[in-house]
């Protein structure tokens, strides 16, 4: 039995990739900062629980105890915790309204979740992966944390242009993290994903795509096999432009 953590899955893209996996066979660990959310997202899906916020260090060694102690290994991590970062004054997560809203505490905000929150979980569930016999490890990211998608000439060849300074630069953060522990862990299968512009509660349903078309490539990347790619930074259509 494959079991497998992904945070923030109480809702949206995490909750369905954790419905798809728990279809696959997988015992499925729903990771929330909520425990009542948590439990509740678990038993519509037939899977466990486990509190962790990702900006909370101790619950992150809790959530790690609870797992050794209930499977005494990880097998899949899947790191889709975030947050989109400063609101502008219309209401809108991750815009700013002008250059001046784009500070370092706006940009520490959203880092310390996408970035600092994936790497303490990874950091602290290492000596369980260690323990799997095929470690897999999936960071959701963006197609908006490509620098190459970045319109410098008026044009984006990745996807229209969204100006969200402090989300895009985490996700920039996030793919080069998962590019150096995957060099790091030659053994694991660590790859990072785009997973589209879907409709959730993260952008409003403001998306284009359904919660399952988004969740494909989550969950195609926590399948990998022991020989498929690793430090790869990946959509449902193959590989993104770093």
């Amino acid at each position: 039995m494959t079991i497998t953590l992904i945070t923030g899955a109480n809702k949206s893209l995490g909750f369905q990739t954790a419905r798809e996996l728990v279809a696959l066979g997988h015992t499925v660990y729903v990771g929330a900062r909520d425990l009542e959310k948590g439990r509740k997202a678990a038993g519509e899906l037939g899977a466990r629980t486990v509190r962790i916020d990702v900006t909370d260090p101790s619950s992150i060694r809790a959530a790690a105890e609870q797992i050794e102690a209930e499977e005494g290994r990880l097998d899949v991590l899947v790191n889709n915790a975030g947050i989109p970062g400063h609101v502008n004054a219309a209401g809108i997560p991750g815009h700013p309204s002008t250059a001046t809203e784009v500070t370092a505490e706006t940009l520490r905000t959203v880092f310390e979740t996408n970035v600092f929150g994936a790497a303490q979980v990874l950091h602290a569930f290492l000596p369980l992966l260690t323990k799997s016999e095929h470690a897999v490890v999936v960071n959701v990211s963006s197609g908006l944390g490509s620098i190459a998608g970045v319109p410098f000439d008026g044009e984006s060849p990745v996807q229209s242009w969204i100006p969200v300074p402090g989300y895009a630069a985490s996700k920039a953060a996030l793919n080069m993290l998962t590019a150096q522990f995957a060099y790091l862990l030659p053994d694991f299968r660590i790859n990072t994903v785009d997973p589209g512009f879907t409709a959730t509660d993260f952008n409003g349903h403001r998306g284009t795509q359904t919660v399952e078309e988004g969740a494909a490539i989550i969950v195609q990347a926590a399948t990998v096999a022991k020989d498929g790619p690793t430090g790869q930074y990946l959509s449902i259509h193959g590989p993104v432009a770093w």
